[in-house]
């Protein structure tokens, strides 16, 4: 049984880790450790997902473990071989935060959800970035490593030029390519599956 201390980790860390791990055996059980009732919903949503049992188990001190069993009959029906990129999946990403509201959040949950991208197969087939998201693609980005992962992965990663320019940051851009509006409208228009964030 391979045990995964997930205590103190920020959503949705807990998570990516037991699936991580999950993905790694045809069969067997992982056990996580977590700290809050979110986490642990999380994780048995996971299991839900996989069609996978589990078990809860309630610790003192507000801990918590859940153990996800995977059979080897769910592995062999889920051995296709995972597709690395999504030639028609785009991620296009407006804003240096997440939603609206109180911007110290906004900024870690656009944190969050760039490392769950990360994290997460198949991969965007591009990544564009535009008014002040670009600022997520230049030089003190706390994102940086993970998007150059994802380039690195053969994510391709596109900053507007316009708005590099407007923000004084073209000679800063830390990651993928200056683009332009013709170019970023062709990669949505030729694209089944947009996701807006920002």
């Amino acid at each position: 049984m391979k045990e995964i201390d997930a205590r103190g980790l920020e959503c949705p860390k807990p998570v990516i880790l037991t699936k991580n791990e999950l993905d790694k055996i045809e069969e067997g059980k992982v056990k996580t450790t977590v700290d809050n009732e979110v986490a642990r919903e999380n994780l048995i949503k996971l299991a839900t997902s996989i069609n996978a049992n589990y078990e809860v188990e309630s610790l003192e001190g507000g801990l918590f473990t859940v153990t996800i069993e995977k059979k080897s009959i769910e592995a062999k029906n889920t051995t296709k071989k995972m597709v690395e990129v999504d030639e028609n999946f785009v991620i296009a990403i407006q804003s240096e935060h997440m939603g609206r509201g109180d911007d110290k959040l906004a900024k870690i949950l656009i944190k969050s959800f760039i490392y769950t991208v990360r994290e997460t197969k198949p991969y965007p087939n591009t990544m564009v970035f535009f008014n002040s998201g670009v600022k997520l693609t230049v030089e003190g980005s706390e994102v940086l490593d993970d998007l150059k992962a994802l380039e690195e992965a053969g994510v391709e990663i596109i900053s507007c030029g316009t708005c590099l320019d407007y923000f004084n940051l073209k000679d800063k851009l830390s990651v993928g390519n200056i683009s332009n509006m013709y170019t970023i409208y062709e990669k949505i228009r030729n694209s089944t599956n947009v996701v807006t964030i920002g």
